[in-house]
C-alpha cells in the first residue's frame, strides 16, 4: 500500500495552513540551551541549528547536543528551501578543527554530527577541511562516533574519496527532493550527482561506515516520485534514511504545498524498510538530518535487507 503525500497538482504553491500541532517542538531545558548558545559562541563556532532555523534546536541543546556547521556560515549557493545565507564565505579557519574538538569534548558528546556550507570557491570543495576535522575529534574524542553531512562536492570523486579515507563512522549526503523537483528547487545541485556521490561512499566504504541520505515531504512531490527516491538511494547504497516535514524559512523561499501528517510518515517507513531494504529509518513531521543522528546510527549500522520492491 502507498501513504498518501502531496498532490501532483500542488506544484503550483499552494499555501498550508497554520502550523499544525505535531510539529510544535517541545522547548527544551533553557539552562542547557544558553549553555550550548555560549559554548559555540565562545569557540567562535557554527551550527546548522541556527544557520537552517531548526525546529529542533530547543530541544536538542536542551539535551547538550549540536550538529557543527565548518566553513564558514554563508554559502555560495542559493537553494529555494534552505535558510543559510548565500553569500561568499570567509577564508577557511585553520584552527577551527581543533576549537570544534575541543567544544565536543566539553559536551560531553559520543556522537559529533559535521556539516558544512557548500564551498564552490574550494579547489577541494572543503573536503580536506573535513578530513581535519575529523582527525581532531579522533584525537581528542577516541571513542566518539563521527558523522559527516557533506555538500556533493561538484561530484569530485577525489574529495569524496578523502573524506571517506578521514574514516568518520557515518556518512549522510541529502537528496533534498524528487527528481522532478530538484532543478527548481535546488538548481546549483543535480540530483544525479548527488546518487554518484552516495555510490562512490557506498563503494569507497568499509563495512563500518554507514551511508547514508534523506529527502523532505510536503514540496509537491507525489507518491510515484518518493517511491522513485526511495529506489534510487537504494540502489545508490544508502541503507540509512531520514524523512521529515518541509517547513519553507520565509515567504520568499520555495513555498509550501502541505502539512503531512504523522501517519503517512510511519506509512513511508514502513514501505522504505519492507519494500525498500533499508536497515534504519527515521521518518516522522519534525525528522532532520542530525536530529538524534545516535540512534539512527546505531540502527543502521546492520545489514540493510534485500530491496523487495526496488523496481516499483
Amino acid at each position: 500500500m502507498t501513504p498518501g503525500t502531496t498532490a501532483t497538482d500542488a506544484r503550483g504553491g499552494r499555501r498550508a495552513g497554520r502550523l499544525p500541532p505535531w510539529l510544535r517542538a517541545p522547548v527544551g531545558a533553557a539552562g542547557a540551551q544558553a549553555a550550548v548558545g555560549r559554548l559555540l559562541r565562545g569557540l567562535d563556532l557554527h551550527s546548522v541549528c541556527e544557520g537552517a532555523r531548526c525546529p529542533n534546536r530547543g530541544e536538542c541543546w536542551g539535551r547538550r547536543t549540536a550538529a557543527f556547521m565548518i566553513l564558514g556560515d554563508h554559502c555560495t549557493r542559493d537553494c529555494r528551501f534552505c535558510a543559510v545565507p548565500h553569500g561568499l564565505p570567509a577564508a577557511i579557519d585553520p584552527d577551527e578543527p581543533a576549537r570544534l574538538a575541543e567544544a565536543a569534548e566539553r559536551l560531553g558528546l559520543r556522537h559529533v554530527v559535521v556539516t558544512s556550507v557548500t564551498r564552490d570557491d574550494l579547489a577541494d570543495g572543503g573536503a580536506a577541511h573535513f578530513a581535519a576535522v575529523i582527525g581532531a575529534v579522533k584525537k581528542r574524542l577516541p571513542a566518539a562516533a563521527i558523522e559527516v553531512l557533506t555538500p556533493d562536492f561538484g561530484g569530485d570523486e577525489a574529495a569524496i574519496r578523502q573524506v571517506v579515507a578521514a574514516a568518520p563512522q557515518v556518512y549522510n549526503h541529502n537528496l533534498e527532493t524528487s527528481r522532478a523537483l530538484s532543478p527548481q528547487v535546488r538548481p546549483q545541485a543535480d540530483y544525479d550527482r548527488s546518487l554518484r556521490l552516495l555510490r562512490v561512499v557506498a563503494g569507497a566504504a568499509s563495512g563500518e561506515l554507514t551511508v547514508k541520505s534523506g529527502f523532505m515531504l510536503g514540496m509537491g512531490e507525489s507518491a510515484a516520485e518518493v517511491r522513485e527516491m526511495l529506489g534510487d538511494l537504494r540502489a545508490a547504497g544508502v541503507t540509512a534514511l531520514t524523512i521529515g516535514q518541509y517547513l519553507p524559512p520565509s515567504p520568499a523561499h520555495w513555498p509550501l504545498h502541505r502539512y503531512v501528517p504523522p501517519a503517512e510518515f510511519d506509512g513511508w517507513a514502513r514501505v522504505a524498510r519492507e519494500e525498500y531494504g533499508f536497515a534504519a529509518v527515521a521518518s516522522a513531521p519534525r525528522v532532520r538530518s542530525s536530529y538524534r543522528a545516535d540512534c539512527l546510527a546505531a540502527a543502521g549500522s546492520g545489514p540493510a535487507a534485500p530491496a523487495a520492491g526496488a523496481g516499483r
